[in-house]
């Protein structure tokens, strides 16, 4: 994995091999990012209890691609020999949960920053939109998608509140990182896991980041049942920070909005610290620390159900 960036076209290649290795593997298309490409979502297990957990969100994120494909692997490995998944059975796992793993919602970005994509109208594009906040570096500080829309300002949970904060702030128009576009679920990759999710019934969502070694498990003054315990689970398991989410960042995510619309536990997984994108050397602590997290996702919401 050394020196390895996780490219959109990495990424299927992972899958590819992943489904090869373990047929039982679901792949699905959730739909597509602006550019075209496929955002793929994988699903292991059979049970009713469905949980959800998706990466890269942002696209100098790109580090919790590999977490969650690292995971699936682990659960498919565990589930096909009846072995031990961080001490749960796995086959017994797969029996009773059906974990979907969305490794990769803003393709276009994470090619932008990663190398993936160097040249034509859409990387033109980008470093127009940059050249605009000469203070972000440029590819390494992009955040958005390709069109310069923050991925994870985009659900219907006080749009309009972070529209404000944000244009305050100086977002007003696409940008690198923090704009909110025109209108909740523009965006097509923000549109497509909210469908996602609205066509499932997830008893629990886990939406990785990087940045803080926090975990964020409420929104305003909702706190679904069992939450709070799970969040703390969460934060023995892996040293985490468990923390309210900051006001200036507290409205319009993919979390924010799952709580709002179900009442069921939902989590921002802050899964690292330093500057993004972090370097890949650094992804074997970040993936030690989370594998109690991707596994009690599971466990926990079992137990509460």
């Amino acid at each position: 994995m050394e020196g390895i960036k996780y490219t959109y076209g990495e990424t299927i290649k992972a899958i590819d091999r992943l489904m090869l290795y373990y047929p039982f593997v679901e792949k699905i298309t959730i739909g597509n990012s602006v550019m075209g490409k496929e955002i793929p979502a994988l699903k292991i297990g059979t049970g009713n209890t469905q949980v959800c957990y998706s990466g890269a969100f942002h696209a100098n994120e790109w580090i919790t691609v590999p977490v969650l494909l690292r995971f699936a692997e682990e659960f498919a490995a565990a589930a096909a020999a009846g072995e031990s998944l961080y001490g749960v059975d796995g086959r017994w796992l797969y029996q009773q949960v059906s974990c979907y793993l969305i490794p990769l919602l803003n393709p276009d970005g994470v090619d932008l920053v990663t190398g993936g994509l160097t040249e034509g109208s859409y990387y033109e594009q980008a470093k127009a939109i940059a050249a605009a906040y000469p203070e972000i570096p440029f590819p390494d500080g992009w955040k958005a998608n390709i069109d310069g829309v923050d991925l994870n300002l985009q659900f219907p949970a006080d749009w309009e509140l972070a529209k404000e904060i944000k244009f305050s702030q100086g977002y007003r128009s696409p940008a690198p990182r923090d704009y909110v576009g025109v209108a909740p679920l523009t965006a097509p990759e923000s549109r497509a896991i909210y469908e996602f999710t609205m066509a499932h019934d997830f008893s629990l969502i886990l939406a990785y980041h990087t940045q803080g070694e926090v975990i964020y498990w409420k929104y305003k003054d909702l706190e679904p049942p069992h939450s709070r315990q799970i969040a703390d689970y969460f934060g023995q398991v892996s040293g985490y920070t468990v923390e309210e989410t900051p006001y200036a960042s507290g409205n319009a995510g993919y979390k924010d909005w799952f709580i709002l619309q179900y009442d069921r536990p939902g989590y921002t997984i802050e899964a690292g610290y330093g500057e993004n994108p972090l370097p890949i050397e650094d992804f074997p602590d970040i993936y030690r620390r989370n594998t109690g997290i991707l596994t009690g996702g599971m466990t926990q919401i079992l137990q509460f159900l």
